[in-house]
């Protein structure tokens, strides 16, 4: 068990590295050996985990679709409005979700690898359906349709407030967008329900050490959440 720990503690190390290469520099640019460096790993111990830089790419893309720290909460709309303000926090602040957005909106690196953003739509859509079985989205709403314009929202409007002059905090600029695309996707009951601010966004964010420590404790008993 210590020994898997620790290829699994070697793993993420290797992985958040290279997130944070690519994230500073772009995949293209990004070398093994810097993230060997940054990493502070053999080069056998890398390619144990990761046969090739483009496999450390889709590992990258692939752990940045996540409701990490998200709880359960009595409106579902609730839970995806908490993922996207939560990813809008973390984003700036964690590279492995700052270079999947990098690499994701990187023509040449989206050819060679694709996105995120389908598994986005898929997970957005899948939560949509729950709460629209719920009666909490507008019957004539397409979920599918719903999802896509979420992702494709989201990810412009942190691409967009990069190049604007001023400052436009991310958490606020999502917070603005959902509120004003909630109002086309709740049912009128629900919309007055739903917390869409900022201030959620950091509230989030800080009780994610005490939701990883939940979880692991739960998981070290056989539960799931």
């Amino acid at each position: 068990m210590a020994q898997q720990e620790r290829a699994i503690r070697t793993r993420r190390i290797i992985l958040e590295a290279a997130a944070a290469v690519f994230d500073e520099r772009g995949y293209e640019a990004t070398t093994i050996a810097e993230i060997l460096e940054r990493a502070d790993v053999t080069k056998g111990a890398l390619y144990f985990h990761f046969p090739s830089k483009g496999d450390l790419a889709r590992a990258v893309l692939d752990a940045a679709v996540t409701t990490d720290g998200v709880r359960p909460q009595a409106l579902k709309l609730q839970e995806i409005i908490d993922t996207m303000l939560l990813l809008a926090y973390r984003l700036p602040r964690e590279p492995m979700l700052s270079a999947a957005l990098r690499m994701a909106v990187d023509l040449q690196a989206r050819r060679q690898f694709g996105t995120a953003w389908p598994e986005w739509s898929a997970l957005l859509g899948e939560l949509l359906a729950e709460a629209k079985g719920r009666g909490e989205v507008l019957p004539h709403v397409d979920v599918e349709d719903a999802a896509r314009i979420l992702v494709s929202t989201w990810t412009g409007v942190r691409v967009v407030s990069e190049g604007l002059p001023g400052c436009h905090d991310l958490p606020d600029e999502i917070a603005l967008l959902l509120r004003m695309l909630m109002s086309s996707v709740a049912a009128p009951t629900v919309l007055p329900r739903l917390e869409i601010s900022a201030a959620r966004a950091a509230h989030l964010y800080d009780d994610m050490p005490a939701w990883r420590a939940e979880v692991a404790e739960a998981g070290a008993v056989g539960l799931t959440f």
